[in-house]
């Protein structure tokens, strides 16, 4: 064959293969979406934008369900309280299993409770949220470990003085050790080397796995795993802390007392001995420790995260902060210690907590779901295994149920009388079966923190500035804040 003959065939083979890939998962009656490309998929749309910007642009033109193209992934995406809500509570069950999301896939190997799907997450889940009930979630003693908690957390906030400091790192050990108390059995002094590099390895690689770079994996994973780059580091940090909890395992195993369960590491392990002849059993050692894994990090860093964001917004309200301690004043006092019974009579309090939850917009596109089965959804086919995403974003952001949908306003949670008002669309922990197995915790633990540090405390600006950019510092499959100095002027 001459030259021109073999780069006829090679033009032919190609305009083949682009046709192939331009009707690739385009099958009858499909949701629409815009043209993407071989390997890139809809990445060039993006022009700059993050992802949750650029699916919002798209919904305006392709409605509240349209698919695009992560690299060679479909992806349905759906948009606006309405949509998110039926996917996820009204037809939940279809919805339930986890969609395609690889870096996640790699770092857990589809063991743990928060990226596995079928019956090793049903027996999990079923596990962990009795469990973690017996040793103290939702109980009175829970409450006195994060009511302990935050006592300490004023001795270390008052020890310096009101000068400016970066609290993420005094955050993440005070909502570590409330978590760590039911899974490890143990608390950590907050200057612990060793517990101080955990808590720093999470901070960094959910950060890395967040950012535009890190989601670069998720787009090109087959690329990418070749190549050096942010996402290999948060391979590392993630199976240095895997390895941290694996040392926790093997010394309950050591100790572990059958008549005397401490935790929930020696309550798995005793499972595990009841299972030991079944051959379908999901209570394996490798789940054990990623399940603590996926609940340590659940437990510490999102609400962490999330008070710190929380204070940044008050110093950026000093009327708010004002008015919550007003609240603070009349109902708690200044001689005992803040209470979860004291939420019911602070609507305003509740009412800032959750608008700024709805303001941060946390996890925007939610955790990747799959179909479970080729289904009818809004008048589009959606085929078996196709991931489907549900933007969080988009129902807490949705102006029929907020009416200052981009501003932070705790009017959105307030009625005219004042009083605490539920909304339905503010779903910051996700909805149906597979929401937030440490919602409840988390609630906890941003009314008990925030209420103690407003009860002994006023929060400033550092000296010279006069102002907190409340933008994200990384957003794409998170929004996290920046890292800043706060001052913390005793009152």
């Amino acid at each position: 064959m001459d030259l021109l003959g073999s780069t006829t065939a090679l033009v032919a083979i190609c305009l083949v293969m682009l046709m192939v890939w331009a009707t690739r998962g385009k099958r009858k009656n499909c949701p629409p979406g815009p043209m993407s490309l071989p390997l890139l998929g809809s990445l060039p749309l993006l022009k700059g934008q993050d992802t949750v910007s650029c699916l919002k642009e798209l919904s305006k033109k392709y409605g509240p369900v349209f698919q695009v193209n992560f690299g060679s992934n479909p992806a349905v995406i759906l948009c606006g309280y309405e949509v998110v809500k039926k996917a996820l509570i009204d037809r939940g069950d279809e919805f339930l299993d986890r969609g395609k999301f690889p870096s996640s896939e790699k770092a857990s190997r589809g063991l743990g409770v928060i990226m596995s799907n079928g019956e090793r997450w049903l027996q999990l889940r079923r596990f962990s949220l009795m469990t973690l009930r017996n040793f103290g979630m939702g109980k009175k003693s829970n409450e006195e470990h994060a009511q302990e908690e935050a006592q300490r957390l004023v001795q270390e906030l008052q020890a310096k003085k009101g000068e400016p400091f970066n609290p993420t790192t005094l955050f993440n050990s005070a909502t570590a050790n409330v978590i760590s108390q039911i899974l490890l059995g143990e608390r950590f002094d907050y200057h612990d080397p060793k517990y101080l590099r955990v808590l720093y390895l999470l901070t960094e690689a959910f950060r890395l796995e967040s950012s535009f770079a890190g989601q670069l994996y998720n787009l090109l994973p087959r690329i990418m795993e070749y190549l050096p780059g942010p996402h290999q580091t948060f391979f590392k940090y993630v199976y240095e802390i895997q390895a941290f909890m694996d040392q926790k395992v093997e010394e309950h195993e050591r100790t572990l007392e059958p008549s005397n369960p401490r935790d929930f590491i020696d309550d798995f392990l005793l499972k595990m001995e009841q299972e030991k002849k079944n051959p379908q059993t999901e209570y394996t050692r490798e789940n054990l420790m990623m399940t603590v894994f996926d609940l340590f990090f659940a437990g510490t860093e999102t609400t962490s995260t999330t008070l710190r964001y929380i204070l940044m917004v008050l110093v950026e309200h000093p009327e708010v902060q004002a008015k919550i301690r007003e609240e603070i004043d009349e109902v708690i006092g200044r001689e005992r210690p803040p209470a979860l019974k004291d939420r019911l009579a602070m609507p305003y309090t509740e009412a800032v907590i959750q608008e700024a939850q709805r303001f941060m917009d946390f996890v925007p596109l939610g955790i990747v779901r799959m179909a479970k089965a080729d289904l009818e959804f809004e008048g589009f086919t959606i085929p078996k295994g196709t991931t489907v995403i549900t933007m969080l974003s988009s129902a807490l952001h949705d102006p029929k149920h907020f009416k200052n949908p981009y501003h932070f306003d705790p009017n959105h949670f307030l009625d005219e009388k004042g009083a605490f008002k539920k909304n339905a669309a503010a779903i910051p922990f996700s909805a149906g079966r597979r929401n937030c197995l440490g919602e409840g915790l988390a609630r906890l633990e941003l009314f008990l923190y925030l209420t103690t540090i407003l009860q002994n405390f006023q929060l400033k600006h550092p000296p010279g500035v006069d102002r907190i950019d409340l933008t994200p510092d990384v957003s794409d499959a998170a929004n996290i804040p920046r890292q800043v100095d706060l001052c913390f002027i005793p009152r």
